[in-house]
């Protein structure tokens, strides 16, 4: 440091100095009231802070996530904050959250899902072949015998089980064919039966 950049942080000191011994000194009888309002501001600067931090998570349990379902066949999704749709299934009895993708062919499960839905990962055989975004990884061919959403249950759906790393499970058009109509308006996917 210079002399001169010396000479400006000896003069903010001994300024800063000087304006803490004043307010320290005309304020002594009610300095316990002036350090509960400190401490007051401080917790709400941490407070603002915090929820700012937790934004994102606050936002997603205020808005609906989970789809409507009618007596008529017909399920509306919402759309999540990252622009999906997401869906839970219910496949061999285990409830499994899926990512409506109508870019992908086929029903394709994590390994993490195909787990939790009863499948056996170690006699799976992974042959087939898909092309992601990631490149290309392999696929097992699996059945799943029972895929119900709200009161719509089908049997025996075709289904890959993917071989690389995937987070989450996608609900693809080989499935999403069986609906009449897959419209997208506002904010929700509607599939129809």
């Amino acid at each position: 440091m210079s002399s001169f950049e010396n000479g400006q942080l000896t003069y903010l000191v001994v300024l800063c100095a000087a304006v803490l011994f004043w307010f320290v000194t005309n304020h002594r009888q009610s300095f316990g009231k002036i350090l509960q309002q400190a401490m007051a501001w401080v917790l709400i600067f941490l407070g603002v802070i915090v929820a700012i931090g937790m934004w994102g998570d606050i936002r997603d349990t205020v808005r609906p996530t989970q789809a409507v379902f009618s007596d008529e066949g017909r399920i509306e999704i919402p759309r999540s904050q990252d622009g999906h749709y997401r869906l839970t299934l219910t496949i061999n009895g285990k409830p499994i959250l899926f990512v409506v993708d109508t870019g992908a062919s086929q029903v394709v499960l994590s390994k993490a899902d195909a787990a939790k839905a009863g499948l056996d990962l170690e006699n799976l055989v992974y042959y087939g072949r898909a092309l992601t975004a990631n490149g290309e990884v392999r696929t097992a061919p699996v059945t799943l015998t029972e895929v119900k959403i709200g009161t719509l249950t089908d049997r025996n759906v075709a289904a890959q089980v993917n071989g690389g790393e995937l987070d989450q499970s996608l609900l693809g058009m080989s499935y999403l064919q069986r609906f009449e109509q897959i419209t997208i308006t506002g904010q929700k996917l509607i599939l129809t039966r």
